[in-house]
């Protein structure tokens, strides 16, 4: 099931998202969607950003550990 969330857009991209989602004879919904997933699908190509995220991870796994002992 798709989960539902509440984006807040300053106005005037709010204007241009409706513009361009009507030009492409879509939703504002799927226009978003289509958006984010580019998005993540570059980042993930990015090996920097892989890097940082992996460094993440692995410090909050080490806090967590320490917060269950």
């Amino acid at each position: 099931m798709p989960k539902q969330t509440t984006v807040r857009l300053p106005d005037d991209l709010a204007d241009e998202a409706e513009v361009v989602a009507r030009v492409k004879n879509t939703s504002v919904n799927q226009l978003i969607v289509d958006s984010l997933t580019a998005e993540i699908e570059r980042v993930r190509a990015d090996k920097a950003f892989t890097d940082r995220a992996k460094a993440l991870v692995e410090r909050d796994k080490e806090l967590l550990e320490r917060l269950a002992k």
